[in-house]
C-alpha cells in the first residue's frame, strides 16, 4: 500500500459482490493464475496470459474485412522509433475515422496485437481504421517513455492522413486498464501541447492514479484479477522512486491533473467490484465539474477487465453494447 504519511487509515466495508455469472466463471477463466502481480512475476505475465491473448494474422484479417501492416514511425526526440500496427477496412471509404488503440498490461506487458479483437469489433461497424501502438514497457523504461511513444504515434497518424486514408478530424483514442490510463494521459498531452486534435476518448476501467489508496483499492485487496499489490507493482515499475510522491506528472497519472477542461468527449466504464472504481468515477466527475462531456458506466458486480476474461457473459455483452452506442453517437455528430 502507498504510504499516505500521517493520514488516518481508511476503514472500508467488505468488497462488493461479484455478478453471479462472472463469479461462477472467474476461477475457470483465470486458470489458476495468481491474483497478485509481484515484480518477479512480470516475465511470466508477458510470456503467459498476455502472449496467449495476442491476436494472430487471421484474427486481424477478420475473414477479409481488414488488411493490416506494421509501420516503424519516428519516436520521441532522442528516443527509438515506434512500431504501430495499422488495420484498414478492405472496403473502407476514404477518409475513414480512426480508432487509436493503446494496449493494456499494467504498464509492464503487452504488444501492439494485445486487445485487438474488441478494438476491431468496435471499429468494424463504422468502417474505422484501427492503429495500435507498441510503446516501451516498464520497468526497463520509466515514465515518460510510455506516454511519449504513444504521443509520437498519434502525431504520425495526424501527419499521414493521406497515406492512411484517414479522417484525422475523427481520431478516437481508446484503451483499457493501463491503456486507458495512457489514453487519458495522451489526451491531456495533446491538449497542452496544442497537438493533434482528438475527437473522443474511450477509457475502459482506466489505470489513472499512482497513489493506490482509494476506498475501492483497499476494499478489493486480494480479490479479482488485479489487486492493490499488482497495482503497486505496475506503478512502481513505471515511476520508480517517484511513485506516490508529490511530484508525479499528470501525463503519468492523469488523476493528478488539476485541469480537466478542454478535453474531447469521454466514455469511461469500470466495474463496481474492482480497484479502479473510485478513480474512474472521480475522473468522470471532474470532467463534468470542468464543463466537459463524459459518459460513465459502473457495471454492477464487474471485476477488473471482466469483458476480456468472459466476453460472452451478459454483463460483458452489455458493456460492449454501451461502448458501441457511445461511438455510434459520437461519429454521427
Amino acid at each position: 500500500m502507498t504510504d499516505t504519511g500521517s493520514a488516518p487509515a481508511r476503514v472500508t466495508g467488505p468488497p462488493p459482490p461479484f455478478d453471479a455469472e462472472l463469479a461462477a466463471g472467474l476461477a475457470v477463466v483465470q486458470g489458476g493464475a495468481p491474483v497478485t502481480l509481484t515484480p518477479d512475476l512480470i516475465g511470466a505475465l508477458r510470456t503467459g496470459h498476455v502472449a496467449a491473448h495476442e491476436v494472430d494474422d487471421d484474427g486481424l484479417r477478420r475473414g477479409g474485412a481488414y488488411t493490416f501492416a506494421d509501420h516503424v514511425v519516428p519516436g520521441p526526440p532522442g528516443a527509438p522509433d515506434v512500431t504501430v500496427l495499422v488495420c484498414t477496412p478492405a472496403a473502407a471509404g476514404a477518409p475513414a475515422p480512426v480508432i487509436y488503440h493503446i494496449h493494456d498490461g499494467g504498464m509492464v506487458a503487452g504488444t501492439r496485437r494485445s486487445g485487438m479483437t474488441p478494438m476491431l469489433d468496435l471499429a468494424e461497424p463504422h468502417g474505422a481504421i484501427v492503429v495500435s501502438v507498441e510503446y516501451r514497457l516498464a520497468p526497463e523504461h520509466h515514465h515518460p517513455a510510455q506516454v511519449e511513444d504513444c504521443y509520437a504515434a498519434l502525431s504520425w497518424i495526424a501527419g499521414n492522413s493521406g497515406a492512411l486514408g484517414a479522417d484525422t478530424g475523427r481520431i478516437v483514442i481508446a484503451g483499457v486498464s493501463a491503456g486507458g490510463g495512457l489514453a487519458a494521459a495522451v489526451t491531456l498531452l495533446a491538449r497542452d501541447r496544442e497537438g493533434p486534435a482528438l475527437y473522443g476518448q474511450l477509457l475502459g476501467y482506466p489505470m489513472l492514479d499512482d497513489r493506490n489508496d482509494s476506498y475501492s483499492t483497499i476494499q478489493m485487496r486480494g480479490f479479482g484479477v488485479w489487486d492493490q499489490t499488482s497495482n503497486e507493482t505496475g506503478w512502481r515499475a513505471m515511476l520508480g522512486a517517484a511513485h506516490g510522491g508529490a511530484d508525479v506528472s499528470p501525463y503519468a497519472a492523469p488523476a493528478r491533473a488539476t485541469d480537466l477542461s478542454g478535453l474531447p468527449p469521454a466514455y469511461i466504464d469500470v466495474g463496481s467490484a474492482e480497484i479502479f472504481r473510485d478513480e474512474a468515477i472521480a475522473y468522470a466527475d471532474r470532467i463534468w465539474q470542468a464543463g466537459g462531456d463524459a459518459e460513465l458506466h459502473v457495471w454492477p458486480g464487474g471485476f477488473h477487465a471482466f469483458d476480456a476474461w468472459m466476453p460472452q457473459a451478459a454483463l460483458s455483452q452489455a458493456l460492449t453494447r454501451a461502448r458501441q452506442d457511445w461511438l455510434r453517437r459520437l461519429l454521427a455528430t
